[in-house]
């Protein structure tokens, strides 16, 4: 069995799908997604496919290590994210030659079904009460939302009180049994998220989600010293070597790989194996495609510490589309869970179809979503 080619397909709202080709006839699908670098992306794939082409794409781990450590300089999420579609869509060939699921390869269930959150709201979290009726009708149990938009390096309380006021009415309207996990983005800096950490805890959040831009590592543990809320990261870092850092800090509860930039499934699935070392939980992260859940799902279904899944049903980048349109069928979903794919490989069979009438689509009307740009009352940059 040799790689015969590689594609990649950009489509909307902001999502990149790589599809790996063998000589004999199997498909492997994979999720490149990196929000709002999309062409940087599909660049990067087709350098790194170069290598793949005419070889066997079962070795996994040693066309990891060469993808990864070949080129010298290594890390940072456009190569990341490349050599994650990338390694998904062999796992996913190599699931299909096995015929079975790639967690059977990864030592098999630790769990029946995999419980999942969705989000409310949007950048600027406005009506969140409405957001968790709605998804409580669907069945979920937990929500996260946005914390608050443009905040400065100090700003004013009146802030912290609309932030206060917001999640209080979600919880009135979740009750006390249903999970709120709140988003700070890297939005606030150390001085306002002390305070935002503080008065939240007596509204029970399930986790605060990046309270502060990454890189400061010394305000993240002063924010933990002001709050007993878990405190989850992990979107921007990437491979077991990013990881290793937070986890040592010891200021981190849940511990947030993204599939699509982390390095792939494998790499994933070790940065979890190393989080359980630290007695750290994971929630993958996902605001991305259906390729990129279905990858974290077989990551999800063998990580005894995984205990929540995010995905991108209702995020608010995916208004007006149905994430699984490019799936021949959806996940099945009951009571706040997802089963388990038993198909092989990633356990879902792309609509190859769509996918690709989708990409001309793009290709067409230029599709380039780009993270929007914030400024602050007197004009200074915000983190988005």
């Amino acid at each position: 069995m040799k790689v015969r080619r590689v594609e990649t397909f950009k489509v909307a709202p902001r999502w990149v799908f790589v599809r790996l080709e063998t000589d004999d006839g199997l498909v492997g699908w994979g999720e490149a997604s990196l929000e709002g670098r999309a062409d940087t992306v599909a660049a990067a794939v087709a350098e790194l496919s170069g290598y793949l082409v005419g070889k066997d794409p079962r070795p996994v781990e040693d066309h990891f290590q060469v993808l990864y450590r070949g080129g010298f300089y290594r890390g940072g999420p456009v190569l990341g994210s490349a050599l994650s579609g990338l390694e998904q869509a062999l796992w996913d060939v190599k699931g299909k030659a096995l015929g079975v699921p790639v967690y059977e390869l990864l030592g098999g269930p630790a769990r029946e079904r995999v419980r999942v959150y969705n989000w409310i709201a949007g950048d600027r979290p406005q009506e969140v009460e409405a957001g968790v009726r709605a998804q409580r009708e669907r069945g979920v149990t937990a929500v996260k939302m946005n914390a608050t938009a443009e905040m400065h390096y100090i700003d004013s309380h009146a802030k912290v009180d609309a932030v206060l006021a917001r999640v209080a009415a979600a919880r009135e309207a979740g009750g006390p049994d249903f999970d709120i996990a709140i988003d700070f983005h890297g939005r606030a800096h150390r001085g306002m998220a002390k305070v935002l950490a503080h008065e939240l805890e007596p509204l029970h959040p399930m986790f605060i989600e990046e309270p502060v831009p990454p890189g400061n590592d010394e305000a993240l543990a002063d924010v933990a010293r002001h709050t007993s809320v878990p405190i989850a990261l992990g979107e921007r870092l990437y491979t077991r070597w990013d990881a290793k850092g937070a986890l040592t800090s010891g200021v981190v509860d849940v511990l947030q790989p993204d599939v699509c930039h982390a390095g792939g499934i494998l790499e994933t699935r070790k940065i979890a194996a190393m989080a359980e070392a630290f007695d750290v939980a994971v929630a993958l992260h996902c605001p991305l495609g259906p390729i990129a859940l279905a990858a974290c799902l077989q990551v999800d279904a063998a990580t005894p510490n995984a205990f929540i899944q995010e995905q991108s049903q209702t995020i608010h980048y995916n208004q007006g589309m149905d994430m699984f349109r490019y799936l021949t069928a959806p996940l099945a979903y009951e009571d706040g869970y997802v089963a388990l794919p038993t198909a092989p490989g990633l356990g879902i069979e792309v609509a190859e179809d769509v996918v690709r009438e989708a990409a001309r689509d793009a290709a067409r009307e230029g599709l380039a979503w780009r993270n929007p740009v914030w400024r602050n009352e007197d004009g200074t940059f915000s983190e988005w």
